[in-house]
């Protein structure tokens, strides 16, 4: 039997995929793991501005911390996410017209 999630803890769940940063977070560490410092290079962004999207992606349960030496490495939480992330793709490429020319988004 499969439980239902309590629609307050699905928004939350979704608000981490919720922000571009965060989606190019997801994106950037999907096949690897990476520090703090890997990840604002390969986005070209702001350490403070991605430490706080990370401490939101890993509240929400989408990616971990792994403490090396002094150096904190992320990586999604696990096979699930990436797959999540992948069927974004997937759906997307059959919705993207339509999602592009939404003039109804509600913020």
């Amino acid at each position: 039997m499969i439980q239902k999630v309590d629609m307050d803890t699905k928004v939350k769940f979704l608000h981490g995929f919720a922000h571009k940063i965060r989606i190019q977070i997801l994106e950037c560490i999907k096949e690897e793991e990476k520090t703090v410092s890997q990840i604002v290079k390969d986005l070209n962004g702001n350490q403070s501005s991605i430490s706080q999207h990370l401490a939101c992606l890993k509240g929400c349960g989408l990616i971990r911390g792994r403490q090396e030496g002094k150096y904190m490495y992320y990586s999604l939480r696990n096979q699930q996410v990436r797959d999540l992330l992948s069927m974004f793709d997937a759906v997307l490429e059959d919705v993207e017209n339509d999602v592009e020319s939404c003039e109804n988004h509600i913020d």
